[in-house]
């Protein structure tokens, strides 16, 4: 499995314009048969950062997607639309195959 996490600051005059790609691009991934998972979230201190946390059932599935129409177009206007340079965590690793329980927090 391949889990990414990208953290994208964006131009508080371009929020609406981010809004409409980041909806699409999300829509288009999760669409993509090697997607397990596609999500943005909002940072709740800097309400103009994004993160998304994606994942890929394996390496292939990561190029795959790479090679799409979607990924060229979202790449062509997200440079735009950025407040500063995104940064990334990445991780392959194909002995975790999904989510699993969080032992620390269960509910009562």
């Amino acid at each position: 499995m391949i889990l990414i996490n990208v953290k994208m600051p964006i131009r508080s005059d371009r929020i609406d314009e981010w809004l409409t790609a980041a909806r699409q691009y999300a829509k288009d991934v999760s669409a993509e048969p090697g997607n397990v998972y596609f999500e943005w979230y909002r940072d709740i201190d800097n309400p103009n950062t994004f993160v998304a946390v994606e994942c890929f059932t394996d390496a292939a599935a990561g190029a795959a997607h790479m090679a799409t129409q979607h990924v060229a177009n979202f790449m062509a206007i997200v440079p735009d639309l950025v407040a500063e340079q995104p940064q990334i965590v990445y991780v392959d690793s194909p002995s975790i195959t999904g989510w699993g329980p969080m032992g620390e927090i269960k509910p009562r």
